[in-house]
This record gives structure tokens, sequence and C-alpha cells, in this order.
């Protein structure tokens, strides 16, 4: 399981942060791009479905949002619908591994926008919340 791109979507479906791995070109990052905005649709529809159980509880983690050819995408929303999408490789992928990357996500985000000198709404230029990010994607199993 090797996550290709990161990115985080803002609540009006800004890009406030997306990076591939390792660094890629200037096509790669425009198909990351792309396949992130691709997904927005995908994570607005599970959002929309109803819940199966009455006792069902929603969660932030949105599982598998769609494959594609060469990689899986997958999707997390918070309780302000800011968004975070991993794109990985066609490898076995667990759960539980990706659950915990994306809730350590959340928190870097939630501690890169507390930064004062951050104006909402805007691109996340944090070199700390990138390392971190780096961080959270590089302790993920191959």
């Amino acid at each position: 399981m090797t996550v290709v791109c990161a990115a985080v979507i803002g609540a009006h479906n800004n890009p406030l942060y997306l990076q591939t791995f390792p660094s890629g070109t200037d096509e790669e990052q425009l198909k990351f791009h792309y396949i992130v905005h691709c997904s927005l649709d995908a994570i607005e529809e599970k959002v929309a479905m109803p819940k199966r159980a009455p006792n069902e509880v929603n969660d932030a983690y949105l599982g598998l949002l769609f494959p594609t050819e060469d990689c899986s995408v997958y999707g997390y929303m918070g309780s302000t619908r800011v968004k975070i999408v991993l794109v990985l490789d066609k490898s076995d992928t667990k759960d539980q591994e990706l659950r915990k990357a994306f809730q350590q996500m959340h928190v870097a985000y939630a501690n890169a926008i507390a930064n004062p000198f951050h104006t909402a709404g805007q691109p996340i230029a944090s070199r700390s919340f990138d390392n971190r990010v780096r961080q959270i994607v590089g302790a993920l199993p191959a």
C-alpha cells in the first residue's frame, strides 16, 4: 500500500493542499489534481446516501471512493466538510491503517489551520504540515 498522492480539499471544494509521492512532474501533479477533483463527486454521493440502520453512526472515514486503472482513491470528510483524499497504488490496502492515517492527517490539518498566520480557506503553505503529511504517508506499510 503506497500513497502516491495526498490532498486536502476545503468545504467549498477548493484545493488546500496537494502533494504527490515522490514529488512528481507537472504532468503527474495535473493527473492527480484531476483524480482528486473527480473524487469530490464520489464523496458527495457517499455522504448523501442514507444510513442503512437506525443506530448506524456517520463515520468520517468514507473508504474506497473509486478505483482507476492504476490506483485506488480513498476519502475522509470531517464535520466542517473539509475533505482529505489519499490516492494509493493498486497494492493490498488495510482499512484500519488507512483510517488511522486519515485521523492523523485530520489532526495535522487542524493544527495547521490553528496557526494565527494561516488565512482560512487559503492553501496550506506550512512546512510543518507538509513534513507531518510526509511522515504519516511514510509510516504506512508498503
